[in-house]
């Protein structure tokens, strides 16, 4: 599929839930969230249906999100129903970690590709600063038994936050030391309980790692579906990832849309700009009907984001980060 402005989109980002077993504190209150009546989000069978439809307009890669995917029952099932759709040749999963040791056996049987894992201390009382609730032993159980299976992709994905968890950037880093998981850096994005924190930027994050580790070198080869971009270090195994969104801007490469867990499709993160595909199907549109409405909302996908312009704008997502699947 290649929309207005001549980029590919192969890839999709779909959301099962938005609530979570965490409170991270850029991503939903302390509070929680109003929980979302189970028929107002999309079933199983829903999804399924939307992915055939999304398989046929050309993308090929998807991936599983939350709110925390792993809390939404028998997830295995509708990865293998996924992963057996004729065009569908990529199903991964981000997840928090809590509940993967548990789950990464059936996941992995069910044809799952790869699993990114959000982790943003190795420190206990940071991460529980940051998470409200989370025991970071019962992700790094989850991160090693996920490392058990060979042919697994495993990442880390990490939010550097100023004044909260620069200090663990080296810790977090030294997991790709000796063993086969690669470290993503994502900056904040400003967006829900976001905006009012400050993130480190890719250029901060690099100065760090560099003091301690040695010259980042660009590893110029895709490892993903995204738009990370990795380096190497001498001596380490796993290579170290960023998604600068904010500082070195991508939007001309972006690759992507989401889907939400109410059936909503975005064209982009930022922007509440997409359609109600729920919507349609409870209204008894046939998939031909789907298709052409996914086709014509991607094919008008913005060209950028415009998450330094301070001003809010009538037509900026106004949700937090766990109900739009981010």
């Amino acid at each position: 599929m290649i929309d207005i402005y001549n980029r590919k989109i192969d890839y999709i980002r779909i959301s099962v839930t938005d609530r979570c077993n965490l409170r991270c504190i850029y991503c939903m209150p302390e509070d929680g969230i109003k929980s979302v009546n189970h028929s107002e989000i999309l079933s199983y069978e829903e999804i399924i249906h939307l992915c055939e439809a999304f398989a046929k307009i050309g993308i090929s890669k998807i991936k599983i999100t939350g709110g925390e995917p792993l809390v939404r029952s028998d997830l295995a099932y509708l990865i293998e129903k996924i992963k057996n759709i004729n065009g569908i040749n990529n199903v991964t999963l981000t997840t928090n970690g809590i509940l993967l040791e548990e789950q990464i056996d059936s996941l992995v049987k069910a044809g799952l590709d790869a699993v990114n894992v959000s982790i943003d201390a190795l420190d206990e009382s940071t991460y529980k600063y940051i998470t409200r609730i989370g025991n970071v032993s019962s992700v790094i159980r989850g991160i090693n038994k996920a490392l058990e299976y060979k042919n697994l992709t495993v990442k880390i994905n990490c939010v550097p936050i100023d004044g909260t968890n620069g200090k663990q950037i080296l810790d977090i880093t030294k997991m790709a030391k000796n063993k086969k998981l690669n470290v993503r850096f994502i900056e904040l994005m400003p967006i829900g309980l976001g905006k009012k924190m400050n993130g480190l930027g890719e250029d901060e994050i690099k100065e760090i790692i560099e003091e301690e580790f040695g010259e980042l070198t660009p590893f110029n080869k895709s490892l993903g579906n995204g738009p990370s971009h990795y380096y190497s270090l001498e001596d380490f195994e796993g290579k170290i990832g960023f998604i600068s969104a904010v500082s070195h801007k991508f939007c001309d490469k972006c690759n992507r849309v989401r889907l939400t867990s109410r059936g909503f499709l975005k064209t982009c993160l930022q922007y509440d700009k997409g359609i109600n595909l729920k919507k349609m199907i409870s209204d008894g549109e046939n998939q031909e009907e789907l298709i052409d409405a996914i086709k014509t909302t991607i094919y008008n996908k913005p060209r950028k984001n415009r998450f330094l312009e301070i001003n809010s704008h009538e037509d900026f997502e106004k949700h937090i980060m766990s109900e739009i699947g981010g």
